[in-house]
């Protein structure tokens, strides 16, 4: 089956990196591939804007099905696959509905973190503002301690969602990996911290790691200052 797949991806995009680990869960290696890079505006190729109206990645494609949203691919391998591989999404509804809730979250973090760490990519010169990076900080600082939280109540060596590697899992990972890359101070997450050194070495994650961080694992001090 993974003969019929086709992924346009980025190396570092979390959406990207999320629906790669899921690909390797489920044991459809084999799927066809193209690296875009997205410094050369790569993945606005034909190819992408005749798939994806978005012109975004991950744009996949399975057979005739094409599903570019990556929370939707994600979940559309799982319900697909069911038997195969990895199971990542448990039967009860409640255990279901903690590993919804931490999958959706992830936005949270992710956007707070790009708020900080990419504040002087995304606000052009003149609109930058000491107070409003300040207050982006503050904001990230909270947020990890959410998460934090969330790993303090489960116990040690949990998952995001119990005790189980799961979809939450898959989403949430490649966000978090941004932390330590970015020389986020561990007093500032000592949970997540512990967390990705549990995680970082699944067999699923290694497989997908981005290759640009194979090739300069120290990424730039962005966070180095929450």
């Amino acid at each position: 089956m993974a003969q019929n797949m086709m992924l346009y991806w980025s190396s570092g995009s979390p959406p990207c990196w999320r629906l790669m680990i899921a690909l390797e869960e489920k044991k459809l290696q084999g799927y066809k591939h193209k690296h875009l890079c997205f410094d050369k505006k790569e993945h606005q190729c034909e190819e992408v804007k005749a798939l994806n109206p978005r012109v975004q990645v991950p744009t996949f494609k399975h057979g005739d099905l094409i599903v570019n949203e990556s929370f939707a691919a994600c979940l559309y391998l799982e319900s697909a696959f069911k038997s195969q591989g990895a199971r990542l999404i448990p039967e009860d509804p409640a255990e279901q509905a903690l590993v919804y809730q931490r999958m959706f979250e992830t936005d949270n973090l992710q956007q707070k973190m790009y708020d900080v760490a990419y504040y002087e990519w995304f606000v052009p010169e003149g609109e930058r503002h000491e107070s409003a990076l300040k207050r982006n900080k503050e904001t990230l600082v909270a947020e990890l301690k959410l998460w934090d939280g969330y790993l303090e109540k489960m116990g040690k060596g949990s998952f995001l969602a119990g005790k189980d590697f799961t979809m939450a899992d898959v989403v949430c990972f490649p966000v978090i990996a941004y932390f330590p890359r970015f020389h986020c101070p561990k007093e500032k997450c000592p949970r997540l911290m512990e967390y990705y050194e549990m995680v970082k070495d699944r067999p699923s994650i290694k497989a997908s790691w981005p290759p640009h961080w194979l090739e300069n694992p120290e990424g730039p001090d962005t966070l180095k200052n929450l």
